[in-house]
């Protein structure tokens, strides 16, 4: 008997971000599409960008999830259009960044098509970046690049605690 669709999104909810294991890759908004074609299960990825280095690794992550849980005949699909982006990162997976230590992407600064807007956004030299520990805005960026590309490094200057921020892309 196969799994309904609904019971393979839950179980692809089980499969945690390689790179933040406290948010999963349904949480993160990689995972677009649960469907059937015929007897096979097919699954469509769209990486947070093209060049992601976890891509193989969230690939394989999927694949032995749903070969664990019975699946044999299955298909991933790399998705690229529309482009991932941080509007797609659930309310669970924000709190659960920030509780983490990640400030998530603040609402409303993921690309939106304008050029110059989303440079602007990409510096983050004018966002208010709110420090995951202690909430203060008075937070400064020390570099565009965090431990993994997806992130700029931060300093808060009030609690003086240093912390990634989850750029908006």
């Amino acid at each position: 008997m196969r799994a309904s669709v609904e019971q393979v999104w839950n179980w692809l909810g089980e499969v945690p971000d390689p790179e933040i294991p406290v948010i999963s890759l349904t949480g993160l908004g990689v995972i677009r599409d649960v469907a059937y074609e015929g007897a096979e299960l097919v699954v469509t990825v769209t990486p947070t960008y093209s060049g992601c280095p976890a891509t193989s690794v969230i690939n394989f992550d999927i694949e032995q999830k749903l070969r664990e849980k019975g699946v044999e005949k299955l298909r991933l699909e790399r998705q690229l259009s529309p482009p991932w982006t941080t509007d797609w990162i659930s309310e669970e997976a924000r709190a659960a960044l920030k509780a983490y230590g990640i400030a998530p992407p603040i609402d409303g600064t993921a690309a939106d098509g304008v050029i110059a807007g989303r440079i602007a956004r990409m510096s983050g030299d004018n966002l208010k970046v709110a420090c995951p520990r202690c909430n203060s805005t008075k937070t400064e960026k020390v570099s565009q690049f965090g431990s993994t590309p997806c992130k700029a490094s931060y300093r808060c200057t009030d609690c003086l605690e240093p912390f990634d921020y989850f750029k908006c892309i």
